[in-house]
């Protein structure tokens, strides 16, 4: 009877819980950007789904917090057992049309697009890194901010972006090493400034960013090769 008596007291104790909301979406898509400050370069955006339950993939963080040989091994981890995941890349021309703010939107409403087709759309949400969300989106989403820091699937998009996006930086290097892309990454360095005034901007250099119109000489025409963004 003493035991019986335990189990009902149990019983009582979880009485008042909430009861599992079957209606919440069973998928997640984390989304993340790499590359908006910069004044060289695409701005990289990803979008990673894991299956529900627990994340199959350990060490996740933000991708900051990580160095660049921790973030290629995850890198591989993710592409290899996430259910769906996309990166996106928006170049130079097109942030240079529309601004870096409205193509990072692109970026994220395009990630979101190529991986829901093998999701149901009814049943996943977005999650996006940031205190904005693109417009508009074809599944419900929240702005996370700090959401590099807080979500896994947020965490493992922010690693496919900047992962991607550090590559891209070290193959432009092979095509103006004066530059030094595959240290700053096209970032506003001093030594990147240096460069900027030294040899003026080149192909992949973001002309609506002031230093960028500061170092371009009145009538200059960019010299160079170019170098297509995927």
């Amino acid at each position: 009877m003493h035991d019986c008596g335990a189990a009902d007291g149990a019983r009582d104790l979880f009485a008042d819980l909430p009861a599992p909301d079957r209606d919440a979406p069973r998928f997640i898509a984390g989304v993340d950007e790499a590359g908006r400050g910069p004044l060289a370069g695409p701005v990289v955006v990803a979008a990673v789904v894991f299956a529900p339950g627990r994340t199959p993939v350990n060490g996740l963080d933000d991708s900051k917090q990580l160095t660049a040989a921790r973030r290629e091994a995850l890198y591989a981890r993710i592409v290899e057992r996430a259910l769906a995941w996309k990166i996106v890349f928006i170049d130079v021309e097109e942030i240079d049309r529309i601004n870096i703010f409205q193509a990072t939107m692109l970026g994220m409403r395009r990630a979101l697009e190529n991986v829901l087709p093998m999701l149901d759309a009814h049943d996943c949400i977005a999650r996006i890194d940031g205190n904005r969300l693109p417009r508009p989106l074809p599944c419900p989403a929240e702005a996370w901010i700090g959401g590099d820091a807080r979500d896994r699937s947020i965490m493992a998009a922010s690693i496919l972006a900047k992962v991607a996006r550090d590559r891209f930086m070290r193959d432009l290097h092979q095509a103006w090493p004066q530059y030094g892309f595959d240290l700053h990454k096209g970032y506003s360095t001093p030594a990147h400034l240096a460069s900027l005034r030294e040899h003026g901007p080149c192909p992949q250099h973001r002309r609506s960013f002031a230093p960028v119109r500061e170092a371009l000489a009145p009538g200059s025409a960019p010299a160079g090769p170019t170098l297509s963004v995927r």
